[in-house]
């Protein structure tokens, strides 16, 4: 079928699938101390190691906001050209993106007449954002049309669990999602919240575990509960710079799965801005999705 697909750059996807899929992506911004850089693309393993050691380094860092006109400049030439767009969006729940992207679409359409462009609120973000991708691409191969798989999109990103676990509280803090004396009080006691991206697209802390060992078996026990092999045997790890341990987490998740396909991918800066290094999180279509 002829139509686009577009994720937000802060999408963790395999990159020869999305090369090979023609996959393409809305541009974002980041801060890192003084500077400001333009993501347009999911950037290279070398260069996300680099960022994280800057991070490390305690050099601040930041993301802005998506306006409507952005959409507007990136999605007004398909347009031109008559073609149809199908857009992934970050979750609502974290970003203002996906409302940005519909009054875009709004404006285009007092403009141009015939503007076919499905808005997917993905309810997840990184490699969760990868999974429906990934499955738009493969809906789109198999002759499903636009709107046919923007409504299966919308049905799936209910299942898309995301669970992961944070190294430095700090970056939470300052997010706002758990408070300072939490976040000094943790460090302290070496302790690794295990957070999800609930049924709403919400961030929401459901655990604490003291030290890695302890947090990658809340990962699997939780993977265990509920994985749906049905939908796809896809499984994303996404890490901000800790390939060692998504590596131990894949094999651990091979040892009762083994003919997964795990794809290991370094998380974008749009979101390692606010987890900070050596985050990791495991994501899988399920049966069921944290409700909150």
């Amino acid at each position: 079928m002829n139509y686009e697909i577009f994720a937000d750059v802060s999408i963790d996807i395999d990159k020869k699938f999305a090369e090979e899929n023609q996959v393409r992506y809305v541009p974002m911004e980041y801060m890192l101390g003084e500077d400001s850089f333009p993501c347009t693309e999911p950037e290279s393993d070398e260069m996300m190691h680099n960022y994280y050691e800057k991070l490390r380094n305690k050099i601040p860092t930041h993301t802005s906001q998506i306006v409507p006109n952005h959409y507007v400049e990136i999605f007004e030439p398909y347009i031109q050209e008559g073609k149809s767009i199908l857009y992934l969006s970050l979750s609502s729940g974290l970003s203002n993106t996906y409302e940005s992207a519909l009054m875009a679409v709004q404006m285009l359409q007092e403009d141009y007449d015939n503007v076919n462009i499905e808005v997917v609120d993905s309810l997840g973000a990184t490699g969760g954002m990868g999974l429906l991708t990934e499955s738009a691409c493969a809906n789109r191969d198999a002759g499903m049309s636009l709107t046919e798989n923007a409504a299966w999109l919308r049905e799936k990103a209910y299942y898309v669990n995301l669970w992961f676990k944070v190294e430095d509280l700090m970056y939470l803090s300052r997010g706002g999602r758990i408070s300072t004396a939490t976040a000094i009080l943790g460090t302290a006691l070496n302790l690794n919240p295990i957070l999800t991206v609930d049924s709403t697209g919400h961030l929401q802390t459901v655990d604490k575990k003291r030290g890695n060992r302890q947090a990658f078996r809340n990962l699997i026990e939780r993977f265990e509960e509920n994985f749906d092999p049905a939908v796809s045997n896809v499984v994303y790890i996404s890490c901000a710079d800790c390939m060692e341990d998504a590596a131990t987490l894949k094999e651990m998740v091979l040892e009762s799965h083994p003919g997964l396909t795990i794809r290991i991918t370094m998380l974008s800066p749009i979101i390692g801005a606010h987890t900070g290094p050596d985050m990791i999180s495991l994501i899988y279509y399920g049966t069921t999705k944290y409700q909150g």
